[in-house]
């Protein structure tokens, strides 16, 4: 067996990079890209796609051995890039053709296995290569269905591949790579007799990978009965020591991770932020749907120019806009020293990823926040990070919309008070109105209504029925009965007849019902789109208006026609619609073209925040 060592240190290029890869802008990374691996021009195409931008450590070790034939044993950390490690050279080797499973890969969970096979997908897109997830607690039938049709990669669980394997309803006859994913958890949670039956059926001309943070004796010991030759990698991580900035974090699941950033972003005020995503086109995704709402937003990652960068950086440093969204080969080489937040919207992949993004802000001594959005899936991999960077991230709750609102309050009152404490009267010329005013009403009463009608302006109002219905939060959110996420309370579902066919996007409708009705962008709710129609959630008052406005207005150039929805997902009368939950259903897509796109806005109620830009498989 022969070892091969690569620590994050020595890998310069690398180290500061998600799972996926990072390499600074303004230099050639030290180590070699996706090109020099090998690999062929339809999966450079797919790591396009997803944003991939270098390879990491384990990807630049273990892709050639792989390609070559070599079995490996690759030691490193959950959040090093190995997904895209072996299923690359698997998916390279992969025969389209022949319609039989020709890749098996074993991961120790359910949530792991549908991790691994939606990457795997997205990887094999442009090769026409199909992946299965096989796992237990979901219907057989659905997975009967998918192999009876032929897959080309497995990715299951231990028992359920077991099981189909025994049924005769899973062959491996055809099997030309074996992968063991997360060994070491496998081992620990009672899998590894199961793991040897299955390799006992397996042909024995097979290719192995086998990736695990540890190496037990066991784990050692089933290696060098099941694997030939095996090529050993270990990428060594090191300790890491995190800038003296406060670190918290906020659980919340994936559907909802716009609604909490933008909670955060209220509550927070933040005078300048850094946004981090692991993709550009996650990049650019959030970037157009907070700006649809209203924030003051740029985005920076590896497609833009030197000319583009430097108005982007102009612009922030200027502070034309508060929030700055980058991926982490963007950030490399950026010099910006008055970053006051920087937010986590996707967790980094590896610790030195983190503490590279952290160290952005409580530069010069100056006091710096730290926020990290995680899922609960995510949880553990947060737990590891703590510990290698000995630093301690603080869990937290989403703020409440009454916490909203009592800090934008204290925000008005500290922006008044800077006006009035102001040598320049600029306010002089208003005088006479409220002297007119003062004339028949309270001061007090006056200077409410003017808050009140401030408010209603920039869409910041919050009624004591929102702050009651936003008890439950994020996390709380209930599955309606058709699968899809319950309206939120307050909230009226409406049709409308324009979608992706027609070119629509969340900022076409917001800027149609915002101009056209003359309500605030940011009460609007969530909007999902489908092929050739969409959804969009209206505040139950303004729902009247929107619907008469909306008769003279044109999306994409398109007339449109709004309607409440009625609970099954069609136009309908508000009787049948706008149930007192607000809750308006949709059709099921299953099998029907593609699933819906769903963006959802920030102070609304119940579970308010801002828009959700990602797509969403509710099938």
């Amino acid at each position: 067996m022969t070892d091969v060592t690569a620590t994050d240190s020595a890998a310069d290029a690398a180290t500061d990079q998600h799972a996926n890869g990072a390499a600074p802008l303004e230099s050639e990374p030290d180590g070699p890209n996706f090109e020099q691996l090998g690999l062929n021009s339809a999966l450079l195409k797919s790591i396009k796609d997803v944003g991939y931008e270098a390879p990491t450590p384990i990807q630049i070790e273990t892709i050639p051995l792989l390609l070559a034939g070599s079995d490996v044993i690759a030691q490193a950390q959950t959040g090093s890039g190995k997904t895209a490690a072996f299923g690359l050279p698997i998916i390279e080797a992969i025969d389209p053709k022949q319609r039989a499973v020709q890749a098996l890969i074993l991961a120790p969970t359910r949530e792991l296995a549908i991790q691994v096979a939606e990457a795997l997908h997205k990887y094999g897109r442009h090769k026409d290569v199909e992946t299965l997830p096989i796992y237990g607690g979901q219907p057989y039938e659905r997975q009967f269905r998918g192999l009876q049709r032929g897959v080309h990669i497995v990715v299951g669980t231990p028992g359920r591949v077991m099981d189909h394997m025994r049924r005769g309803t899973l062959k491996l006859d055809s099997v030309r790579f074996f992968v063991l994913d997360e060994a070491d958890e496998m081992l620990d949670m009672g899998f590894i007799e199961d793991i040897e039956w299955i390799l006992e059926q397996a042909p024995p001309e097979r290719q192995m990978a086998l990736f695990s943070a540890t190496i037990p004796p066991r784990i050692a010991d089933l290696a060098s009965r099941y694997m030939r030759d095996a090529r050993r990698i270990s990428i060594a991580g090191k300790h890491m020591t995190v800038p003296q900035v406060r670190q918290s974090s906020f659980e919340v699941p994936r559907g909802r991770r716009i609604d909490a950033l933008t909670r955060i972003l209220d509550a927070e005020t933040p005078q300048s932020v850094m946004i981090f995503c692991r993709t550009k086109a996650g990049v650019d995704e959030l970037g157009e749907a907070l700006m649809a709402r209203g924030y003051g937003v740029e985005t920076i990652h590896g497609d833009l120019s030197q000319a583009q960068r430097d108005r982007v950086m102009r612009r922030f440093r200027g502070g034309q806009a508060e929030i700055l969204i980058a991926t982490d080969v963007a950030a490399r080489g950026l010099d910006i020293p008055d970053v006051s937040h920087v937010i986590n919207y996707d967790i980094p992949e590896s610790a030195e990823a983190y503490v590279h993004r952290i160290g952005r802000t409580g530069r010069a001594g100056r006091a710096g926040e730290a926020i990290t959005l995680i899922t609960p899936r995510e949880v553990r991999w947060l737990r590891q990070i703590e510990r290698i960077t000995r630093a301690r991230i603080e869990p937290r709750r989403l703020p409440t919309l009454a916490d909203v609102a009592e800090r934008r309050r204290e925000a008005l009152k500290q922006q008044i008070q800077a006006v009035l404490d102001a040598s320049d009267d600029g306010y002089a010329s208003y005088l006479d109105t409220i002297n007119d005013l003062v004339e028949e009403h309270d001061a007090a009463e006056v200077a409410a209504a003017i808050l009140k009608l401030y408010a209603e302006e920039t869409g910041r109002t919050t009624t004591p029925e929102q702050q009651e219905n936003d008890i439950a939060t994020f996390a709380a959110a209930a599955p309606s009965s058709r699968g899809g996420p319950r309206g939120e309370t307050g909230m009226v579902r409406l049709f409308i007849n324009v979608g992706r066919n027609q070119g629509a996007r969340p900022q076409d409708f917001v800027g149609a019902i915002a101009n056209e009705a003359g309500i605030p962008g940011r009460a609007i709710g969530a909007i999902d789109i489908f092929d050739d129609y969409a959804f969009v959630d209206i505040p139950r008052e303004f729902v009247d208006r929107v619907i008469a406005a909306m008769r003279n207005a044109k999306i994409k150039g398109r007339p449109v026609n709004a309607e409440v929805a009625r609970v099954d997902g069609a136009p309908g009368s508000r009787d049948r619609g706008g149930s007192p939950d607000g809750q308006g259903g949709r059709p099921p897509y299953a099998g029907a073209g593609r699933p819906p796109r769903r963006y959802e806005r920030s102070d609304r109620p119940e579970r308010s925040g801002a828009p959700r830009f990602r797509t969403r498989r509710d099938g």
